[in-house]
This record gives structure tokens, sequence and C-alpha cells, in this order.
């Protein structure tokens, strides 16, 4: 533990020494300016100290740089911010001491130096700086998992998709480092594809983690049931599952699972309480992706109905989740149209989805979490 005193007056530094090592801080350094202080602390350099430093015992009145001014110079370095000052004074000038608390002081001290409240104020100001220190250290530590969480659920988004018969492109854009929205598609045999895209309920961490988990058992699901019916109803159990009575909030998702067969020319799907996407069949005709039953997770037991889309040439499929319109929500139906129009339009692989309907400007503070997904299948 390091101490630094601070004072143009070599008998205070001695007063104040002897007071400290008596009381067990040994680790003492005693400085005669704020030049001096500000060399010790390497305040100019890319590395200021701060882990050796636990404490600045600061005189106000002092020639050249004056405490206050060395405090406001100190509280604009990141890293010595945190360092606790106490100043030391023998004016009895409110307002002078109110500045000097003002700009960043911890505490101060007047003279003539009382050993015993001095003592008492150095082991409160200690035990602010150990307590912010151990909550930057927990800080650091969430920010590194929290780090290692989102390269773990980016790690199960799938790369744009381009074959013969098919390609997909997609935008996805959190709002936060964790997303509640999530996508994923799955090559059943040579000519079926699976696809998903779903939107968790909720905003956060929790929200983050029930979207992972989800993420993961839907791969067994799609591999093992492939029907969009089944598939739908095996990730209700799952959420069900997950209910605790004693939460007051039950999470749910919903979603829009489809499988295309190029071979066969169809398209069947759930709306499971998802925002419609939208369909350009054979370059004429639009449809509408409507739901089909409730979002995933509110009841154990629901109804679930499958939808068929038939093409003979090709067809054209624009998902989207909600965040895309709440981003703009006073033009919410020019959006609509937008997507709609898009559907119809012909793409390049290397286009974004998200910047073909979103202004720059709309999609760099939203509010929640944005995906789109294009799907062409021939």
């Amino acid at each position: 533990m390091t101490i630094l005193l601070v004072d143009d007056n070599p008998v205070n530094l001695f007063v104040i020494e002897k007071i400290l090592k008596s009381a067990g801080y040994s680790n003492c350094i005693s400085l005669k300016s704020a030049i001096e202080l500000f060399d010790y602390l390497q305040l100019d350099s890319l590395n200021p100290k701060y882990e050796s430093v636990d404490l600045i015992l600061l005189d106000i009145m002092m020639p050249e740089i004056d405490g206050i001014e060395a405090c406001q110079r100190i509280q604009q370095v990141d890293v010595l911010k945190d360092i606790p000052i106490i100043f030391i004074t023998a004016i009895d000038d409110t307002n002078k001491l109110a500045e000097a608390l003002d700009v960043g002081g911890t505490d101060y001290i007047t003279k003539p130096i009382n050993k015993t409240e001095l003592l008492a104020r150095i082991r409160v100001a200690l035990r602010l700086k150990y307590e912010k220190d151990w909550h930057k250290q927990q800080d650091e530590k969430l920010r590194n998992e929290l780090d290692l969480a989102t390269q773990v659920q980016r790690s199960l988004l799938n790369p744009p998709m381009k074959e013969n018969k098919i390609q997909i492109q997609v935008s996805h854009l959190p709002s936060f480092k964790l997303a509640g929205d999530m996508y994923y598609w799955y090559k059943i045999d040579d000519h079926r594809y699976a696809v998903i895209l779903f939107d968790m309920m909720g905003h956060g961490l929790s929200a983050s983690l029930v979207c992972m988990f989800i993420s993961s058992v839907l791969r067994e699901s799609v591999a093992r049931l492939v029907d969009p019916e089944h598939v739908i109803r095996d990730l209700n159990r799952y959420m069900t599952h997950l209910y605790n009575p004693k939460n007051v909030m039950n999470y749910y998702f919903t979603a829009i699972y489809l499988v295309i067969d190029t071979e066969n020319k169809t398209v069947e799907y759930v709306n499971a309480g998802h925002p419609p996407g939208y369909a350009y069949i054979d370059e004429k005709d639009f449809h509408s992706l409507e739901r089909g039953c409730c979002p995933v997770g509110l009841f154990e037991e629901f109804d679930v109905k499958k939808s068929t889309i038939q093409y003979e040439k090709s067809i054209q499929i624009l998902l989207y989740t909600d965040g895309v319109i709440d981003a703009n929500i006073p033009h919410e139906e020019k959006i609509i149209n937008k997507m709609k129009a898009l559907t119809e339009q012909k793409w390049e692989m290397n286009e974004s989805p998200i910047h073909m309907v979103l202004p720059e400007e709309k999609h760099t503070n939203q509010p929640d979490d944005m995906c789109i997904l294009m799907i062409k299948a021939e």
C-alpha cells in the first residue's frame, strides 16, 4: 500500500509521515510540489501509475500549482481518477473547500491535524478505493465473459448460402452485444432446405441466453423432425419446460419456419406469432406468410397450422423481425411497402437487405435487434 504526501512545507510532511507510520502505513512517499506528484504518477506518459498508489494526501495551498488544479489534472486521466484524494488545508474558507471537493476530492482535513480524525478519514478513503477497484475488476470480468458469449452466439449464425437452386442473404444487426433475434438454415437433403427466423421476447442477458439455448436445441429438432408443425411443437416443449412459476415473466418467442423443396417446388411453413413474411411467386403473384399459431412458449398445448405455397419457376421470400418496424414506427406503412417491393426485385448476394430497406441513420442506434432474410429458390 502506497500513500503519497504532497505539501510544500517539510515540517507538515514530517508530522504526517510520522503519524501514518506509527499507525502501520509504512510505505509513505513525501513530495514537495504538484510537479513532483505529476512526475511520480507519470501523468503525461502512456502508462500512468495507478495500481501502485492507494491514496493521495494533498495540500491545497502550494506555489506554482495548487492542490485544486493538481486534482483537476489528475481527474482528467481515466486510469488515475479513482485514486482517492484527501485535501489538507489551513484555510477556513467553505467556498474553497467546496471547490476542492467539486473537482474530485474525496475528503478534506484541516490543520492543525488531529491524528484520530486523519486516520479515520484515511480508513474511509482506502475502503472506498478498495470497493471501486473490486467493482472495476468485476466489470472487466463481466465484459470479458460478455465478449466470449457474443463470440459463441455469433458462431451459431449461418453464413449466406449460394447453391444452384437456392440463395439466402441476411442482415443481422443486434442492438446489444448479445442478440434476441436469431436465424438458422439447414440442408435436409439434395433438394430440401429448412429455414427459421425467430425473435425472443425481452432484451438483455437473460433473453439472449434463452435465445442461445433455443438456437442450440432447434438444430436437433430440425434435423430429426423436419416438418414445420412438428418442429414448432418441439420447440414449444423446450420453452415451456423452462417456465418457472417463481419468475415474474415467462419467456416466449415468435418464429417463422419454412421447408423449401426445390424439386417439388413447394414451401411449407408455420408462422408462430411472427411478423408476416412476403413471397413473390413466379415473378407475378404476391403472397403474405400470415400467422398460423401463437408465439412459442406461451402455452403447453396449442394449435399449429402449416401452410403450403406452390411455385412453378421461382420464389423470392423476405422474412424480418419486428425491430425493423419498431425503428421506423412513424413510417411503418412506408417501410412495409418498401419490403414488399424488395421481395419482387432481383438482388445480388453481396447486397445487404437492411441497407436496401432502411437509411443508414435508422439502424445505427436502433432500440431493438433487427434481422432480414432474403431467400430465392428455383
